[in-house]
């Protein structure tokens, strides 16, 4: 009775895989084979095309503002990873290698404020930019990707330079080095787990968004990937879903190759920032 308990809650758990698999599985082979699919509405797309074509491809670029769209987004990615990760390593290793009045109450706020979402604030965020003329204007992203990006992952990385050995930084002391050069010489190498976790993240925001540049960036010109795919089956008699398929699977193949090239490190980073002290 005990072995055969074992063996159905074993079907059961495999069963759960299986169903979950299939769940998050089917709706991606739809979307990448209806990318290839000879029509162009919902109603007419099939999982298997009848016809497979590249015509959707060759109706993005030049059909569409994809290139520009994708230039615009990676531009914010790249420039949101660099200020972000700059910001978030540098007040982290602060916190985690020195002492000083209010950093428990620093620390509290940070956390407190890594429980509210940005996109809670679009109404004072939208009138906030307005004011300064930031409206249709990249940078506006790249700020408030940056900002809201601080309170949890300061947090996380931490965490992460507390398990980092501060004999390592005094052995460097001894050789003469100063704190900044301890620091990027001693403890950046050893935290780039968790450093390219920070990075990855930062890189896929502005890719997976689309509420906030839908707010913020209104024209064509400024548009990002996920605003631009949206405007194409947004209207209720839109027939371009296939257009569309196309344009999220060319989306998913960077942060595809991110997470294959970085696997090891987020992994890595993810685990071990978790630990705080």
């Amino acid at each position: 009775m005990a072995k055969f308990k074992k063996h159905f809650i074993s079907f059961l758990l495999y069963l759960e895989l299986i169903i979950v698999c299939l769940i998050v599985i089917i709706p991606i082979i739809w979307i990448v084979t209806s990318s290839f699919n000879n029509s162009s509405g919902l109603a007419s797309a099939t999982l298997i095309p009848e016809k497979w074509t590249l015509n959707n491809y060759v109706k993005l670029f030049q059909g569409t503002n994809y290139g520009l769209w994708f230039k615009n987004t990676l531009m914010i990615a790249v420039t949101n990873a660099l200020v972000s990760v700059t910001v978030i390593v540098i007040t982290a290793w602060v916190l985690s290698r020195f002492n000083f009045r209010g950093k428990k109450t620093g620390l509290m706020t940070l956390l407190l404020l890594s429980m509210f979402p940005s996109f809670l604030s679009m109404t004072a965020i939208y009138v906030l930019f307005l004011t300064f003329g930031l409206l249709n204007k990249p940078i506006a992203l790249v700020i408030i990707y940056s900002a809201g990006a601080i309170p949890y992952n300061v947090w996380l990385v931490k965490g992460y330079l507390d398990g980092v050995s501060k004999s390592l930084d005094e052995a460097a002391y001894i050789d003469g080095c100063t704190r900044f050069k301890a620091f990027f010489r001693v403890t950046l190498p050893l935290s780039m787990p968790i450093v390219t976790y920070v990075i990855v993240t930062q890189f896929m925001a502005p890719w997976m968004d689309y509420i906030l540049p839908n707010l913020l960036l209104s024209k064509d010109s400024n548009r990002t990937l996920a605003v631009g795919l949206v405007a194409l089956i947004n209207e209720a008699e839109s027939t371009q879903f296939t257009t569309f398929a196309a344009g999220a699977v060319l989306i998913a193949l960077p942060i595809s190759v991110l997470f294959i090239v970085f696997q090891k490190y987020l992994v890595k980073g993810i685990s071990a920032g978790a630990n705080k002290e």
